[in-house]
């Protein structure tokens, strides 16, 4: 059986950005030691003529084609005609990011 020290699942929780007790230190060096355990399980299990695979589904392409379609869409002037908040064929709005540098 695994068994993982309570450093390594105090770096583990630092790693993760988690403030943990003791004694869910205490909780996670069991239940992390079972997960462990379970992969060393898996090392057992003879692969040799088994195939490596990154998918399982036989798709080769999933992504449409990207297709203009310019029906149904507003033109420049109907866009901006809600506003009065506009140059150059854009909107104007408020700024988001500042530098304080200026």
């Amino acid at each position: 059986m695994a068994k993982l020290t309570k450093t390594e699942i105090a770096h583990v929780a630092r790693l993760a950005k988690l403030k943990i007790t003791s004694a869910e230190t205490d909780k996670f060096q069991k239940q992390l030691s079972k997960v462990l355990d379970y992969f060393n399980e898996l090392d057992e299990v003879d692969t040799s003529d088994q195939e490596p695979t990154s998918q399982t589904t036989g798709l080769k392409n999933v992504f449409r084609t990207d297709e203009i379609r310019t029906s149904g869409c507003l033109s420049q002037e109907e866009t901006l005609s809600g506003t009065d908040r506009t140059k150059n064929g854009y909107f104007v709005v408020d700024a988001v990011l500042e530098n304080k540098d200026l």
